[in-house]
């Protein structure tokens, strides 16, 4: 036992070091990991787009020095962590260490490798929801109530790290009165869970009522602009693809728990599965809205596979075999291990177009994966902004801001604003809109950051004594190729009342007040 335990932990040490030396250094942090890094300089309850878990670490990243080691250690961690709890179950069901193995390729050589790698919300929140199900686990096996209080407390922070933890607590709600684990609402340690979950959740609640649920607009937007170019089909299918060289895993473990009766205790997980998976088809969810599901189902299918095979050896062999060797492939679509000409050539020669890998939430494919592309461009922009901001005069400075369009650009900005000498960039796009301050904002020269190449045609320009466009960003491969910076100096009195009414005008769309 003490072997597998040594075992289990080099496993874990790998999966969180690994991803280090495997992303190509010409990349810099995705465009959301820039609008969370941000929230760690503005200390709240509550943010527009997540709950403010995620600014706890952002925070201690810029107080580490802010460097990529940082950004990306918190989601690595959670990574770990998450395989960690995946391993400790599989041993305490009796599992060894094929077993073991298969786990690590589930988390390594998956869609997972990418989450655990973005400083975004989704590393934390996979995390509690492997941890609410491994507590409802020790609880039906051990009858312990101190698990309950381990699902209370991953609830509670669950909810903090992001909102969509509430789709995996709904759903466990019939998957449990369905089975006779329902004897866990009669039990009264339960409900003292469920109250400490809620009072961790309580802050952010209040936050969000008094702040008008901006949740609910961010929902709104994302449906208009996103989940609605999501099909039913492609979703279910990209539940296969996400886990490629592992699937028949989940797929082992889940008709493991519903027709193994020794597993029979555990099938309100196969319920929760169905009810989420359904919930998420519903409201057109994104298809990594569900990766929270697997990790548990992984559990039973490795113990599953691992007895199936235990006297066929060559079947152990040619199973570990083609894990690794699809999914030694697919690493290069999990992250961006060449750089960017070198990726995109590699891309068109294995035809990678076909998967669904290159495409974007235009539903268009492009050269690289959307998340790829939006990790290029960012500090070329910053050094464009920083070659018009100082070709001013000291006294120019002083009434200078930088205004970006989107939150990936003015995050960018405020990230590199250190290293160029730059000042806090604004913008009304995403938790920038709280943080702009344009009632009292001083100023006479603007430098916009603009993505819309018709701005410079826009009436408002006529508003500066003098308009130059200073640059564009040049990287082909850049979701933000082409974006302009454009220096304009001298705003008249009619421009500042325009700003600022477009200002109060968004606010009061995300009051609803409308």
């Amino acid at each position: 036992m003490k072997k597998l335990h040594r075992f289990l932990y080099l496993l874990t040490v790998l999966k969180f070091i690994l991803p280090f030396f495997l992303q190509h250094p010409a990349y810099e942090p995705h465009r959301d990991e820039f609008l969370y890094l941000a929230e760690g300089n503005h200390p709240a309850f509550g943010y527009m787009e997540v709950p403010p878990v995620l600014s706890v670490f952002a925070r201690l990243t810029q107080i580490m020095g802010g460097g990529m080691f940082w950004i990306k250690c918190w989601p690595s961690l959670f990574g770990a962590l998450n395989l960690f709890l995946v391993g400790r179950l599989i041993i305490r069901e009796g599992g060894k260490y094929y077993a073991l193995f298969l786990a690590f390729c589930c988390f390594f050589f998956t869609g997972l490798l990418r989450v655990h790698f973005l400083f975004q919300p989704n590393a934390p929140e996979i995390f509690f929801y492997t941890l609410i199900g491994y507590g409802l686990v020790s609880w039906v096996k051990t009858g312990s109530n101190r698990w309950l209080y381990v699902c209370g407390l991953a609830a509670g922070f669950g909810m903090l790290s992001k909102y969509s933890v509430a789709f995996y607590l709904i759903s466990l709600v019939p998957a449990l009165l369905l089975t006779p684990q329902r004897k866990i609402f009669f039990n009264r340690h339960f409900y003292y869970a469920m109250g400490i979950a809620f009072l961790l959740f309580l802050p952010n609640a209040l936050w969000q009522w008094s702040h008008h649920f901006p949740v609910v607009y961010h929902m709104e937007e994302l449906s208009s602009t996103q989940l609605q170019y999501v099909p039913s089909s492609v979703f279910l299918i990209n539940q296969f693809i996400m886990f490629l060289p592992c699937c028949f895993i989940w797929v082992a473990g889940f008709f493991s728990l519903l027709f193994n009766r020794r597993l029979r205790p555990y099938i309100f997980l196969c319920w929760a599965y169905l009810i989420e998976i359904a919930l998420l088809l519903w409201f057109h969810g994104k298809d990594y809205y569900a990766l929270g599901l697997y990790p548990l189902l992984f559990v039973f299918g490795c113990l599953a596979i691992e007895q199936w095979t235990r006297n066929l050896y060559l079947i152990r062999y040619i199973l570990g075999i083609f894990v690794v060797g699809l999914g030694f492939i697919l690493l290069f679509m999990a992250l961006p291990m060449m750089p960017p000409d070198k990726l995109v050539s590699f891309y068109q020669k294995i035809h990678a177009g076909g998967t669904g890998v290159l495409r974007w939430e235009d539903q268009r494919n492009h050269p690289l994966p959307q998340d790829f592309a939006d990790m290029l461009g960012w500090e070329e922009m910053a050094r464009l902004t920083a070659g018009a901001y100082h070709s001013l005069d000291s006294s120019e400075k002083t009434g200078t801001i930088v205004f970006a369009n989107n939150y990936g650009m003015a995050g960018a900005i405020d990230y590199y604003g250190r290293r160029y000498g730059l000042p806090e960039a604004y913008s009304d796009n995403a938790s920038f809109l709280y943080w702009l301050p344009a009632e009292t904002l001083s100023y006479r020269n603007f430098i916009l950051i603009t993505e819309d190449t018709l701005d410079l045609q826009r009436p408002f320009m006529k508003e500066f004594r003098e308009v130059k466009l200073w640059g564009k960003v040049g990287e082909p491969y850049a979701r933000e190729n082409g974006a302009q910076v454009i220096l304009m100096k001298g705003a008249s009195e009619k421009f500042r009342q325009f700003f600022r009414q477009k200002i109060n005008e968004d606010r009061r769309r995300l009051l609803r007040r409308d």
